[in-house]
């Protein structure tokens, strides 16, 4: 059931009954991302969606704090949780996609308490590299000569294996097509955003719950180097690597992502 949050700008997705778990979209994507997810865990869980003011249903304008003015993981941190208490929510596991797993860290720091679980699927707690800084950078530049759906059609299929983009070649076109939905300001404001962010490794290292970890053996965004240092930092963590998968495994490896998500979640549900 789609849903819009009163007094924001905030659309999310509420399906299926049981104990929650939340799926965070990053960077130019929306929350029909996690379509395959979703299908997948709304028979054995609420599965709770959002799309980040900007992105898919969610419109860029003014909206109550907290979640209004510039875009930061605090602040859409902050709009989750009031998404969770308006639902009287006050515990679900939160699991966030590259943009989307800094919004997961951002709330897991802030409000402990609502969370059961934390997943990174293709995202990393470490701070910017001067080299990812200087690229973010050169993105926000060419958005605003260019604008946000020329960025989206030359950056998204860099984000995919070569193999999947060879066999599925009409789902990376359809992804490609939502582009032209993005406001160039969004995806700018995002972009600042994660420029912004700090180093969170505390709290991996410091969590009660256990951390999900998924990586791409070829994930150029999120290399593979910096998952294997996360891995050993929370004291409970489960770490999986996509073999053949870039940055985009809930599409690229939709079967073995779908049983690592349910394997954790039966783990941290005691199911």
């Amino acid at each position: 059931m789609e849903k819009t949050l009163s007094h924001t700008p905030l659309t999310y997705e509420d399906t299926g009954k049981g104990p929650v778990v939340v799926l965070l979209h990053g960077f130019a994507e929306d929350s029909t991302l996690w379509k395959h997810q979703v299908a997948l865990l709304a028979p054995h869980y609420r599965v709770i969606a959002p799309d980040w003011p900007g992105s898919g249903l969610s419109p860029l304008g003014p909206g109550e704090p907290p979640g209004a003015g510039e875009p930061s993981m605090e602040s859409f941190a902050g709009l989750l949780h009031t998404l969770l208490v308006h639902e009287r929510i006050d515990r679900a596991v939160v699991i966030g996609h590259s943009m989307g797993g800094y919004v997961a860290l951002a709330f897991a720091e802030a409000y402990p308490d609502f969370v059961a679980g934390l997943g990174l699927f293709h995202s990393t707690a470490f701070a910017d590299t001067p080299e990812k800084i200087q690229t973010r950078k050169r993105g926000q530049a060419f958005i605003r000569e260019n604008g946000a759906a020329l960025f989206i059609k030359q950056s998204t299929p860099n984000l995919f294996a070569d193999a999947f983009k060879a066999t599925h070649a009409g789902e990376v076109t359809a992804l490609l097509q939502r582009g032209d939905h993005f406001q160039p300001e969004a995806l700018i404001g995002y972009y600042e955003a994660m420029l912004q962010r700090p180093d969170r490794t505390h709290v991996l290292t410091g969590s009660t719950v256990p951390v999900l970890l998924i990586a791409g053996a070829q994930d150029n965004a999120v290399p593979l180097a910096d998952s294997l240092r996360q891995a050993a930092l929370a004291p409970t963590t489960f770490f999986h690597i996509l073999a053949g998968t870039a940055h985009m495994g809930m599409w690229e490896a939709r079967e073995a992502s779908g049983r690592i998500l349910l394997e954790y979640l039966a783990y941290v549900y005691k199911q």
